[in-house]
């Protein structure tokens, strides 16, 4: 194994599960984050001499994104199932149980939200709030202005709260509250 070779599969040991999680709030699905950076790292690797001297994380940062932004136009976007709102149970008693597994579901809440997202919008928040990239670096990575990224911004969060007022699973304790809105 060369040296250029060696480098590469250490990037991809110590940055590896870092840019997955990229790829999945991208995706929302562990599978489709999984094939997204496997198909990153595919088209990378042969260049990575030239990747390498630079900040290759920030350039497969912006891959992600855009082998992302490719997959999304190409699919389909028809049906798309959805879980019961109700995540109470009946009691042998006919009383009313909550689920203790609701909590522990906010962690696909949070990626089902974000898929509601278009796809632009969906890329500048996990850049901007996830990976903490400044508007300067996300308009960088995501080939547009800094005015775009803010636009994208305020969209995208407005329509954040507004289905998080409607979402009562994903406040504290299940109850919703209108300041959290």
């Amino acid at each position: 194994m060369n040296s250029a070779d060696a480098d590469f599969e250490e990037f991809v040991s110590a940055r590896g599960q870092r840019l997955l999680s990229v790829a999945w709030l991208l995706t929302g699905d562990k599978h489709l984050a999984e094939d997204l950076l496997q198909t990153v790292l595919t088209k990378v690797w042969p260049k990575w001499r030239s990747i390498a001297g630079g900040n290759p994380e920030a350039y497969i940062r912006k891959a992600l994104v855009n082998t992302h932004v490719s997959w999304w136009k190409r699919r389909w976007h028809g049906e798309v199932p959805h879980a019961p709102s109700d995540l109470t149970t009946l009691t042998s008693r006919g009383a009313a149980a909550v689920d203790p597994f609701a909590s522990v579901d906010l962690e696909h809440s949070l990626s089902d939200v974000l898929r509601l997202l278009p796809s632009r919008q969906r890329a500048v928040v996990v850049l901007r709030y996830f990976e903490d990239l400044s508007v300067e670096e996300t308009a960088e990575v995501l080939g547009c202005r800094p005015g775009t990224v803010r636009s994208h911004t305020t969209k995208a969060l407005a329509l954040l709260r507004s289905k998080l007022a409607l979402a009562p699973s994903l406040t504290e304790g299940g109850e919703w509250s209108a300041q959290r809105a």
